[in-house]
């Protein structure tokens, strides 16, 4: 299960980490203020996801590097075209002449477009892009560990942001108690023929070898959680149709609601997405859980409250 955080205020630049239980590292979404993150948080950080390098997304990437200089571990940075270079840029806007091979390893994975994916490598203290391969987005998620995986599309906002989908795999438990059996080495192969289907492999129980498939009723799957992350994006029928593409049914989402409803022309205007929107396009979705955030900075307390209240007007259904 994801449990998520925003790590800023309401009218502060967006950054949200989240983790899974049972789960001990960190995951960073977006890097605006990160004031709200704390030192163990972006040590403890295996990758950060980069929706743009608009400088409200960006600006505090300098902070979480600051602490994990030194933690001797490879954290992957993931974010659309020229990702690799403007993490570059900004590392080597400082001097790093006492910090040694091997402080930190940054595996960056630039989404050049919708098949693929460029990964690069940063190491102190030069800081040379070293290129490692391409991948094709078809056949590879953008991000896989043992508990999750990550898919993208690209939404328009006059230049490409990445909009995230976590997934978590899905569980698979036995109920020993239906087969009044005892658990045993046996629970592990039959989990494992079940996820690779090799539905004719051998089962020993208690001396007495099974065919798998005659052991599945045995078994309960337990759907993985997903969450998802949408920054800006103007708020069109193209960008909605991508949405709806790989967002549909998901458990939780983060959306922008940069504008009130009725600024929606500014927000045309400057190829954001306002209350409304945000909220129709995440019915439109059956999302579960629709969470708005990254507001105007113009806006106050108050209008911030009514434009909340205007996007849950739109998004509910059910």
């Amino acid at each position: 299960m994801f449990l998520p955080e925003i790590k800023s205020l309401p009218h502060e630049d967006i950054s949200i980490l989240f983790k899974l239980d049972n789960h001990s590292p960190n995951y960073i979404v977006d890097c605006g203020d990160a004031g709200g993150l704390t030192v163990k948080e972006c040590q403890n950080t295996e990758a950060i996801f980069i929706s743009h390098t608009h400088i409200d997304h960006f600006i505090n990437f300098d902070q979480i590097l600051r602490h994990q200089i030194g933690i001797e571990k490879r954290v992957v940075i993931v974010g659309p075209k020229d990702i690799h270079l403007q993490v570059q840029a900004k590392i080597r806007g400082y001097s790093w002449n006492l910090i040694k091979p091997g402080a930190i390893v940054y595996e960056i994975r630039e989404i050049t477009n919708e098949s693929e994916i460029q990964v690069y490598e940063l190491e102190p203290p030069v800081w040379t892009l070293k290129q490692v391969h391409t991948l094709q987005s078809s056949r590879n998620p953008v991000y896989e560990n043992a508990r999750f995986k990550v898919n993208f599309t690209l939404l328009d906002h006059k230049l490409p942001t990445v909009a995230y989908l976590f997934k978590e795999a899905d569980s698979v438990k036995i109920n020993l108690e239906r087969a009044g059996l005892k658990g045993g080495a046996w629970v592990r192969v039959l989990k494992q023929a079940f996820e690779a289907e090799q539905n004719d492999q051998a089962v020993v129980v208690a001396g007495k070898s099974y065919r798998a498939e005659a052991l599945y009723h045995l078994l309960e799957v337990k759907a993985g959680d997903s969450l998802g992350v949408i920054m800006d994006h103007a708020a069109n029928e193209a960008n909605h149709q991508k949405i709806k593409n790989l967002f549909t049914a998901c458990h939780q989402v983060f959306i922008e609601c940069f504008y009130k409803t009725e600024e929606k022309d500014l927000a045309t205007l400057n190829h954001h997405s306002y209350a409304q929107a945000s909220g129709r396009i995440m019915r439109a979705c059956r999302v579960k859980s629709a969470i708005p955030v990254h507001f105007s900075r113009k806006y106050g307390a108050k209008e911030i409250e009514q434009l909340v209240a205007d996007f849950y007007a739109e998004a509910k259904w059910a």
